[in-house]
């Protein structure tokens, strides 16, 4: 979707501007917070473990997915190094925000005795929100633009649209599956990589105006064009999200 003449500006004051993209991630951080501390307390987490995580995550998901997305357009980045830090103006990598959330939590929970799998999945709604708000604010950007085409009612896929579809697929099942109360620690997490993987890798990324990587195929009529890295990366990513997925069935 490109929209002309759209203002990534929500309004300014003085020098600074309120931008649609800060106000997302800040909105999808304090609903996955909220989430978080509400269901983390009932579960036995403790108040004082809850805000020194979320903040380790928050500091590690901006510097992991702002890394990858700066190594991802390395040849802009050092042309203007000045760029790096301007987060609101967007770019930022949502594999490498969810790494460096994985990461930089597996390690404090290590150190403070906490199982892992039972913060993960309570951490699913936060970046669920977070995908459809983002995906939201890459429209004011102008960017994630989708692949031009002749067969459908527009003229180029919305591809931050799908996205954003995603997104709500993602929250409602994993809101269905966690009432239900009958899954093992780790389970909501590694079906929402597997989900994820398979709507991002097959459906958006398919329509999204990204470089091919191999084979080079694209067809201008239905806007379409394979295979992008995230293509590559999808099969492996599925076949770990199955493996994980066996392997706790298998503990219950």
């Amino acid at each position: 979707m490109y929209i002309e003449d759209i203002s990534s500006v929500i309004f300014t004051i003085g020098p600074f501007a309120i931008r649609w993209y800060g106000l997302m991630i800040t909105t999808a951080f304090f609903c996955g917070f909220y989430y978080l501390r509400k269901y983390g307390l009932q579960k036995g987490l403790e108040d004082d473990f809850i805000f020194s995580v979320f903040i380790v995550m928050f500091i590690s998901i901006i510097l992991g997915a702002r890394t990858i997305y700066v190594l991802a357009n390395l040849d802009y980045y050092v042309a203007y190094p000045e760029m790096i830090i301007r987060l609101d103006r967007g770019g930022l990598a949502f594999h490498g925000g969810l790494l460096g959330g994985i990461i930089s939590s597996w390690l404090y929970c290590r150190i403070k005795k906490v199982n892992w799998y039972l913060l993960s999945d309570l951490a699913v709604p936060g970046i669920a929100i977070g995908i459809v708000l983002v995906r939201i604010a890459n429209i004011f950007n102008q960017e994630i633009l989708g692949r031009e085409t002749e067969l459908f009612l527009f003229d180029r896929h919305p591809a931050q649209i799908y996205g954003s579809l995603i997104g709500v697929v993602i929250l409602i099942t994993h809101n269905y599956i966690a009432r239900k109360g009958e899954y093992q620690p780790g389970y909501l997490f590694w079906r929402f990589i597997l989900t994820y993987t398979i709507l991002r890798g097959f459906i958006e990324e398919t329509f999204r105006l990204n470089r091919l990587v191999a084979w080079g195929f694209v067809n201008d009529s239905w806007g379409i064009g394979f295979f992008t890295a995230v293509h590559i990366f999808t099969i492996p990513i599925i076949i770990l999200s199955v493996l994980m997925l066996r392997k706790i069935n298998r503990g219950k």
